[in-house]
């Protein structure tokens, strides 16, 4: 089990990636940015309008529709389902072409997966 200076250690190793990451992409109108944050029990995911500062749709594993078709909200599987949720939400807003925003994670496994799930249900990035 990890000690309570490496975790903080590993937070602010995330935190400066996410600010790298950060500051090579932006959401536009015409491209929003798809951002991911996962926790140990759940996964979230928004789409920001950062030329407005406006969240345009979101979708997360602790919804009802959600967790009643999922047995944990925190593997593979919920990514899945908030990957088709999300693309779902926004093509009835007409936007089929986000940027992705990993958040400083790693590209594998959940984040990998929700992103996988999206563009397999119709979203371009």
């Amino acid at each position: 089990m990890a000690t309570t200076t490496e975790l903080k250690q590993l937070v602010q190793r995330r935190e400066k990636t996410k600010a790298r990451i950060r500051g090579r992409i932006s959401g536009t109108p015409e491209r929003p940015r798809l951002t991911v944050f996962k926790s140990l029990k759940r996964i979230y995911v928004q789409v920001v309008d950062d030329t407005k500062g406006i969240t345009l749709a979101s979708a997360s594993s602790l919804e009802k529709d959600l967790r009643a078709k999922l047995s944990n909200g925190a593997n593979i599987e919920a990514a899945k389902a908030v990957g088709a949720s999300i693309a779902a939400r926004l093509q009835e807003k007409g936007i089929k072409s986000v940027v992705f925003d990993r958040n400083g994670y790693l590209y594998h496994g959940r984040v990998k997966a929700l992103a996988d799930s999206a563009r397999e249900a119709g979203l371009q990035f």
